[in-house]
């Protein structure tokens, strides 16, 4: 096993030159290091030349030091290698720390906890929403990208916040193509993930108090986002056409931004009919609102016809599109897009500046080479066809279990919702599940308020489709047994 390679010479050493004994304070302090843990078992010594040296003594300071840790077992020394530190030297307990400062006035604003999906347990077949299957992406593609991003210049400065030239050139390019959306480079600003979008915004354009129209159900992380920010929000109900624009206040207090998530409703899985998008469109113009489209994973469509982006049609400058790399590669990328209207751009810019100058540049290099090569559509109609696949055995499952469960938000994306029969109780049928090694999540939590629909969601894109076939099947005898009383 290889050993720790020589610490750096600026060790946590201070010699008093007026107290005399400098070997002595040298092992001594040395000592200290080794029972802290700050030189780890087997960690390599820095040659006594460089350790005098930088200590601004003579050799034969560090030799006696030496020789005396190496007498009582702190150090080893091997012919030809070197010293070290001895592999068995027991650490100390590490000192107490003070208790934390609990009643501090800069401890008092309260903060809620981030929201994360809860571990799967090791064994256990997840119906996760939010995962991707990398298994299919050309490891070649990715090698290579990564092999030209390496190739690149690296900057000597930090970077555009806006991000990278090239690679919002071919976010834009892409964007003309997949979404119908006219956009230039310039309209693009790059983010480290669309959670990190969802906050620009919110700060660039929200005052403690503001009325922000939400989803109910919707995106629990992005309900969170604008409460931390102060707004006050107002559940805007989602049926089978998407938001009820009806139900959009208009008078006096009309919600200064709304969030929809419009090609694939989170986490109802249906779309919003175009005749309710050129209604909020007009709803947006007519009481001077601000429209935020979250776009998370309209790249997967199955036998549906695509719907236009909302931005695609907005010509009031009403519209700011989120955009992600999380569905489409991995959430693990972290790379996600803002296209904000004019006046919106730099107050975003500012904002992105301050909260982490820029996003990556190497991973953003990296993507820009993967779109320009064609792999990253080359990947999504690869996925297309494989999440097409783990969807019809969703359908093949469940779709029998009618009246007792029915099947929504097929038509795209990565998850569908499976609403339950008012008299199933959602989480007794996910601990059923469970109990058979299956993790569902029931829908309630994502309501602002009351629950509206009882059912589970489903993400299907995080697992492979025999796991898909397996998981359904258990979940649907886990159902049948509850409609029985079981």
């Amino acid at each position: 096993m290889p050993r720790p390679p020589a610490p750096p010479v600026n060790l946590p050493v201070t010699l008093d030159r007026a107290a005399g004994g400098l070997a002595r304070q040298l092992s001594a302090q040395l000592r200290a290091a080794i029972r802290a843990g700050v030189l780890a078992p087997g960690q390599r010594m820095p040659s006594t030349r460089a350790l005098a040296g930088a200590l601004d003594v003579g050799r034969g300071v560090v030799f006696e030091a030496f020789e005396t840790l190496l007498a009582e077992g702190s150090l080893v020394g091997q012919a030809r290698s070197g010293t070290f530190v001895a592999p068995d030297v027991p650490p100390e307990r590490a000192a107490e720390r003070r208790p934390p400062v609990r009643g501090a006035r800069w401890l008092q604003r309260p903060v809620a906890p981030a929201w994360v999906e809860p571990p799967t347990p090791p064994g256990t077949l997840a119906f996760r929403v939010g995962q991707t299957d990398t298994r299919f992406l050309s490891g070649a593609a990715w090698r290579q990208v990564w092999r030209a991003a390496a190739l690149d210049p690296l900057p000597d400065d930090y970077a555009d916040p806006a991000g990278d030239a090239g690679l919002r050139a071919e976010v834009a390019a892409y964007l003309r193509r997949a979404r119908g959306l006219v956009c230039d480079p310039h309209d693009v600003i790059m983010t480290s993930g669309a959670v990190q979008g969802v906050d620009l915004i919110a700060q660039a354009v929200l005052t403690p108090g503001d009325p922000v129209a939400f989803e109910e159900p919707g995106y629990r992380l992005a309900r969170q986002i604008f409460a931390e920010r102060g707004a006050q929000l107002r559940p805007i109900p989602v049926d089978e056409d998407g938001l009820d624009v009806t139900a959009l206040p208009t008078g006096p207090g009309a919600p200064l931004l709304a969030y929809v998530t419009p090609s694939h409703q989170f986490p109802l899985g249906v779309r919003l009919s175009v005749p309710r998008r050129l209604a909020l469109l007009e709803w947006a113009e007519r009481t001077d609102a601000l429209i935020l489209e979250d776009d998370y994973d309209s790249e997967f469509r199955y036998g549906a016809p695509p719907l236009p982006a909302l931005a695609s049609l907005d010509r009031a400058g009403r519209v700011v599109y989120l955009g992600t790399f999380s569905k489409v590669l991995s959430p693990a990328v972290r790379v996600g897009y803002v296209v904000a209207p004019a006046p919106l751009r730099e107050r975003l810019l500012n904002l992105k500046a301050r909260a982490d100058a820029h996003t990556a540049w190497p991973v953003q290099r990296a993507l820009a080479h993967l779109i320009a090569g064609g792999h990253l559509e080359a990947h999504i109609r690869r996925m297309r066809r494989e999440y097409a696949a783990r969807r019809a055995a969703l359908g093949q499952a469940l779709t029998p279990l009618g009246p007792h469960a029915r099947l929504l938000g097929l038509e795209a994306g990565l998850h569908a919702l499976l609403e339950l029969d008012p008299a199933l109780d959602a989480d007794r049928i996910a601990l059923a599940c469970a109990a058979r090694g299956v993790q569902v999540s029931p829908v309630a939590p994502l309501y602002h308020a009351s629950p509206d629909r009882a059912g589970l969601l489903l993400g299907f894109g995080g697992l492979p489709l025999a796991d898909v076939q397996r998981g359904a099947a258990i979940l649907a005898a886990a159902i049948r047994a509850a409609s029985r009383g079981d």
